[in-house]
């Protein structure tokens, strides 16, 4: 199953990504002065993911990427992939765990194995 991941950008603002079961990036969200924000998106997300489409495009690279939209709002965009199948598998995978993934909290920066 993925996660939802909230951490902390170095210009202290907040971000979160969603990662597949493998631990792979799948999409990254903008910026946001409060976690709260992020929390709350993570959670709309969750709740209401058939509300949202998602706008396939390819990079000057010739990678494919999608920023998932809803309505004229971009929520996240993708990472690069190399073929349009994998970026459809990318999409599924969304649509298949999105609803029941884990949110993670890493904004702390706190060490998870201290000395």
């Amino acid at each position: 199953m993925g996660a939802f991941v909230i951490s902390k950008r170095f210009d202290d603002r907040y971000k979160f990504v969603f990662t597949s079961r493998k631990g792979k990036t799948i999409f990254t969200s903008p910026s946001f002065e409060l976690k709260m924000e992020c929390e709350e998106i993570i959670e709309e997300i969750k709740s209401n993911l058939e509300k949202y489409s998602y706008l396939k495009a390819r990079a000057a690279n010739g990678k494919y990427f999608f920023k998932m939209m809803l309505e004229e709002i971009v929520i996240a965009t993708s990472r690069k992939y190399t073929t349009p199948l994998l970026l459809q598998k990318g999409i599924d995978e969304i649509s298949r765990t999105a609803a029941k993934s884990d949110v993670l909290d890493f904004s702390m920066n706190e060490f998870v194995f201290p000395d």
